[in-house]
């Protein structure tokens, strides 16, 4: 019998401790999480890029609602629990959910702290904690105002550069004489000053808050400090600091300090009850940084699971933890102890031109503390020496310069990193050594930087040490990591096919022959690798302007049916959305019975296949299934085929949305369009997904929430599960940003090139970008993709019933036996 395991939290550590059970024992629990936000987990460490603009909050989702579905998970969002009853073993919410444990976690996080201060609660003071604090913020900086950030530490400053980014007049007040006095020496925080200043955000230290004051209105209007210097504000952002949320378990009678003790296995005193993240308190220390709560969360998984695994689990250790700022353009990195002392020595290389500082601090020749700025790449090189408790008495005149000089001379770029330890750290947020990222590399055949995200979640948090892991990936790959050489797109040209696709547009190539003379071809007519990819590529460039080719298509697309092995060719008309009708059907089974078709077969897309039909019948066979309504369901084309559904909330009990209506309204919209290989996509109205659509090019899955758009899938040669490109809400924003990633992948694909295999070139980071971030450029994806429908939407197969190339269905000759003689 399962036992109930529920978890007040759902945050980053709570998430990540649920991956590793689910791992370990995916049977041993009823899993039901109690989150005081009305949402699933999120990346809570990058809200700061949602602030100011380089991301969106569906890129920073760990777990959307599929996941806790799939996994058997109940998750009651916007419920904070108020009570815990240890005796009777149930917890109760602010709704008046009760749910009985046999185990609890809290992990009710942190509070942002608020300056007891006259006008703090003035309408236009927040915190900055989470994403209805960053929401605030961005509607408060449409009107492009004057801002305050009171507190000059790492959340500070990362929510002032995002108001600046959205063009708020910003300024960070600090009470010490330096900025992020707790992670940098003074030195290294005057660059950071600096570095602020210069991108127009305004510093002021020493800046001991007195009051907030208030308009007529009752909205904040400026801080007031205490040598009387008034500050104008309309928004002020409290980022003084956070303090673990032990209330919960306060009132619930555990012991509680700082934050909720906890042993080295997270057990609270209560052994039925543990705790993790930053509400937790272990070996006397709080911890607000990720890949302290990320060890956490793997202990505590661990023991959750012995009674599967049995097996031992080592405990939290304390390890220092280096801090990074995310703010574009600011390289910086502090780790360990720089606090001056008798007993300690320093080694300081500082280039005043270049805005680089770098201090490593010693005792007894062993590395305690490293501060770096404005050139990091040597960073995870000293953290593995102070890890390590390297003696570094060899090393020492050379140290400061970095691992490439060591030996006298700079080294080939990935020498440093070869030189790194299989258990040297290469991200710190998730705790990944170099040596799981190269086993997994090797064991998986991985290629790619996404790939490896996945498998080993290295860089997939904050992403400060992408660089790094790349290089990992290129110590471990050789050659098949380096960028590729341009691959001309075949012997009738030296030009790669991305060349052939900018100077098309660049030069106003309209027509084959202008391609093949303004761009040097070395034959005279091209050949049947470049005419099709350039039919297309004139096609999906110049819609309205330029004349399909028909001759340089393959046969199915010149005759608009599939050619089969005898020789005789294969009809599927389009059903949208997989839907059909009695009088359909009759047209179908007559059409058959007619043309003594000798066989008809359900496809895995939804519709019926009429194979065996003669060439030269086909037209007829068209006029008849286009006078029931029938048009060519394209299942030879480069373009559009299918959009399965599923019956969605029509029928389906756990329906949550309408997936045959938008999956109809899809299809109806797509038709027609050319792109460079054939298109499917799948609705799917729950996450049951019994329409399959994580594994198709396009797919949705349909949440309570809205739909849930995922891409880049495969499910032929090639098995490939979709990646999620984002959430959004209704109908007509799911058919926009489909149709957007199509135009994109229209523009941008090379000819035969899937779009999973597109996307893994250009980067699927780079596809959500351009199209859940950048809304004017999705927009215009968008309105490129419906002017290109004018002139694309139109039935071949009834342009051929009226005679157009009509010579492609009569023999030019019937040869009988005597004239074959």
């Amino acid at each position: 019998m399962r036992q109930k395991l529920v978890i007040a939290g759902n945050g980053m550590a709570p998430g990540r401790m649920l991956e590793h059970l689910l791992e370990q024992a995916p049977d041993l629990y009823d899993i039901t999480i109690f989150n005081a936000e009305p949402r699933v987990n999120y990346d809570r460490i990058m809200l700061s890029p949602v602030l100011s603009g380089e991301k969106a909050f569906e890129d920073i989702i760990i777990h959307g609602d599929g996941w806790y579905i799939r996994n058997g998970i109940t998750l009651y969002k916007g419920h904070r629990i108020t009570t815990i009853d240890r005796e009777a073993k149930t917890v109760t919410s602010d709704q008046g959910e009760i749910a009985a444990y046999d185990k609890l976690v809290i992990a009710t996080g942190s509070v942002p702290f608020i300056l007891p201060v006259p006008g703090k609660d003035l309408r236009g003071v927040i915190t900055y904690r989470d994403l209805d604090d960053v929401d605030a913020m961005l509607l408060a900086a449409q009107a492009r105002e004057t801002a305050v950030v009171i507190g000059g530490g790492l959340l500070g400053l990362e929510a002032a550069a995002g108001l600046k980014a959205r063009g708020m007049d910003v300024t960070v007040l600090h009470v010490m004489p330096t900025l992020m006095e707790r992670q940098l020496d003074p030195a290294a925080g005057y660059l950071l000053q600096r570095s602020l200043e210069e991108r127009g955000i305004k510093v002021m230290t020493r800046a001991n808050t007195q009051a907030l004051l208030a308009d007529d209105t009752g909205k904040v209007r400026a801080v007031a400090l205490q040598d009387g210097t008034e500050v104008p504000a309309t928004l002020v952002v409290m980022a003084a600091g956070i303090r673990p949320n032990a209330g919960l378990a306060r009132e619930a009678g555990l012991e509680v300090n700082r934050g909720i003790l906890v042993d080295d296995h997270m057990r609270t005193s209560d052994p039925d009850i543990f705790s993790l993240g930053e509400c937790a308190e272990v070996g006397g220390q709080v911890y607000g940084l990720v890949a302290p709560l990320y060890e956490m969360a793997r202990v505590l998984a661990g023991e959750l699971a012995k009674p599967v695994t049995g097996a031992d689990v080592k405990g939290f250790v304390h390890q220092d933890t280096p801090t990074k700022l995310k703010v574009t353009g600011i390289d910086l990195f502090s780790l360990g102890d720089f606090a001056e002392s008798e007993d300690r020595e320093e080694i300081v290389l500082r280039d005043a031109s270049a805005g680089v500082y770098k201090r490593l601090i010693l005792k007894d020749n062993r590395i305690i503390g490293s501060v770096l700025f404005g050139e990091t790449g040597d960073a995870a090189w000293f953290a593995d020496l102070k890890k390590k408790g390297t003696d570094i008495s060899d090393l020492r005149e050379t140290l400061i310069f970095g691992q490439a000089f060591q030996g006298g001379g700079a080294l080939d770029p990935t020498a440093a990193v070869a030189a790194l330890a299989d258990d040297a750290e290469i991200c710190g947020c998730n705790g990944v050594c170099k040596g799981i990222i190269v086993s997994a590399i090797t064991a998986k055949g991985l290629t790619s930087l996404e790939e490896v995200r996945a498998h080993t979640k290295a860089s997939a948090s904050c992403g400060n040490c992408t660089g790094l892991v790349e290089k990992v990936m290129q110590l471990t790959l050789g050659d098949k990591f380096q960028a590729q050489a341009v691959k001309p797109m075949c012997g009738c040209t030296t030009h790669s096919h991305d060349e052939v696709r900018r100077l098309i547009k660049a030069k106003k190539l309209k027509s084959i022959p202008a391609v093949m003379q303004e761009l040097n071809w070395s034959t005279s007519g091209g050949c049947a690798k470049c005419r099709p990819a350039l039919n297309y590529y004139l096609m999906a460039d110049w819609p309205g302007e330029y004349e399909d080719d028909s001759q340089s298509r393959f046969i199915n697309e010149r005759v608009h049916a599939n050619i089969q092995k005898d020789g005789t060719y294969s009809v599927v008309p389009r059903m949208w959305g997989g839907m059909t009708s009695a009088s359909e059907l009759r047209a179908i089974a007559d059409v058959v019975d007619k043309f003594a078709i000798p066989a008809v077969k359900v496809t895995g897309g939804q519709r019926i296949d009429m194979l065996g039909v003669k060439k030269e019948d086909l037209p007829a066979v068209w006029e008849d299934l286009g006078k029931a309504g029938f048009v060519s369901g394209h299942a030879y084309a480069k373009g559009l085929r299918t959009v399965k559904t599923c019956v969605g909330s029509d029928w389906c009990r756990f329906g949550t949305q309408d997936s045959t209506g938008l999956g109809v309204r899809l299809e109806k919209f797509l038709w027609g369009s050319w792109t460079p290989a054939k298109v499917k996509l799948a609705v799917s109205g729950c996450p049951r997904n019994c329409a399959e659509a994580t594994c198709k090019d396009v797919g949705v899955i349909c949440v309570d929430s809205g739909y849930e758009i995922h891409f880049a899938g495969a499910a032929g040669l090639d098995i490939k599960g979709t990646d999620v490109l984002g959430l959004v809400h209704t109908e007509d924003e799911a058919l926009e940003h489909i149709t957007a990633l199509i135009q994109m992948y229209r523009e941008q694909g090379h000819y035969l090139e899937r779009i999973y295999k597109w996307a893994k070139r250009i980067g699927h980071d780079e596809v959500r970008r351009q199209i859940m971030e950048d809304g004017e450029r999705r927009r215009a994806y968008f309105e490129r993709f419906v002017y290109s429908q004018k002139f694309a939407q139109t039935d071949p197969w009834s342009e051929r019933v009226s005679g157009k190339d009509k010579h492609e269905f009569r023999p030019m000759a019937v040869l009988g036996l005597e004239a074959a003689e």
